[in-house]
């Protein structure tokens, strides 16, 4: 009998170190898969983010990219509080005012591709745009992925920069895509934004990093969250600084007093929608929901142009003053 329990003691030990093996292996896999700066060949056959028509030509074939290529951005940088240097893209109105916006991209996304929106808001509104490329993204330094939680402490660092440099008197709203969109819910509730700070646009955004992931490793991989998340999370907090439970969109609206604007295409399944519903259900300031007829994810200003500039210009024309 002492025999026996002998080797169920081996046999257990040895099944601990083969499961804190793969716990290690599949951490690094999935920090190196989702975190880590580079491509993501995985996402190209992803069924999820595939778009209409309609939205293609927008994106590849709208004038809007003509019109950034025309012209002169003011480059800006800025060190992180990390210290790693940020690169932005600013733009002055063709008039003086006092209103400016901050266009936030996506995942592997650059600054000049929110130039979809900018064009509207310098074109049609007469705002001031900026447009900074997230931390590991476009020219901005960075070997990692921040998925909004560094970012929106880059986000009040360039609105204090830009106030600073355009005045006192300035008006700022906040635009974001996905992970942008994200960003900007995340800096919503800090307790150092900028007062300037008037108004959030969050177009597809997700509730929290760890959520977004839990989703997409059942989705992708038929995977549990837990502990191989947990894992990961652990990993990312010692390799990029922050936790996926940590980086919490919701906590943040839950405290905010800056007015929210939501969008969501109601066929988005890569971010699903009722995560954008929870969200505009949880803020404790004034807030708006927009949600888009059979768009998907990022699809919405493409197959609705006319109700999502509408519904833009109305917010904010009730929460910046003219």
């Amino acid at each position: 009998m002492s025999n026996i329990r002998i080797n169920w003691k081996k046999l257990l030990i040895l099944f601990a170190i083969v499961f804190l093996v793969i716990q290690i292996v599949g951490s690094f896999f999935f920090y190196e898969l989702a975190v880590k700066r580079g491509p993501k060949d995985f996402l190209q056959k992803n069924t999820d983010l595939e778009v209409s028509d309609k939205a293609m030509d927008l994106f590849l074939n709208g004038d809007w990219i003509d019109w950034v290529a025309a012209q002169t951005f003011e480059k800006l940088t800025l060190t992180s509080r990390d210290g790693l240097k940020l690169s932005g893209y600013y733009l002055p109105a063709s008039k003086p005012t006092d209103k400016l916006v901050i266009l936030t991209h996506g995942y592997l996304g650059n600054a000049k591709q929110m130039g979809l929106f900018g064009q509207h808001y310098h074109s049609d509104l007469d705002y001031n745009i900026f447009m900074p490329d997230a931390r590991g993204h476009g020219k901005s330094e960075g070997n990692y992925y921040g998925f909004g939680w560094p970012d929106r402490l880059d986000l009040i660092d360039w609105t204090q920069l830009l106030v600073k440099k355009l005045g006192p008197d300035t008006q700022v709203a906040y635009h974001g895509l996905s992970m942008g969109a994200a960003t900007v819910l995340m800096a919503s509730g800090e307790e150092e934004l900028p007062r300037e700070v008037k108004a959030i646009i969050a177009d597809s955004p997700y509730e929290s990093v760890y959520q977004l992931f839990a989703y997409q490793m059942n989705r992708m991989f038929y995977l549990p969250a837990f502990p191989l998340l947990d894992s990961t999370s652990v990993l990312t907090k010692i390799r990029a600084g922050y936790s996926f439970r940590e980086a919490s969109a919701l906590k943040e609206v839950k405290k905010t007093t800056v007015p929210i604007l939501y969008i969501h295409g109601e066929s988005d399944t890569f971010v699903p929608t009722e995560l954008t519903k929870n969200l505009y259900q949880h803020t404790a300031s004034d807030a708006e929901l927009l949600i888009v007829p059979n768009a998907n994810h990022g699809e919405s200003i493409a197959l609705d142009e006319d109700k999502y500039k509408m519904t833009v210009d109305q917010f904010l024309n009730r929460y910046l003053l003219n």
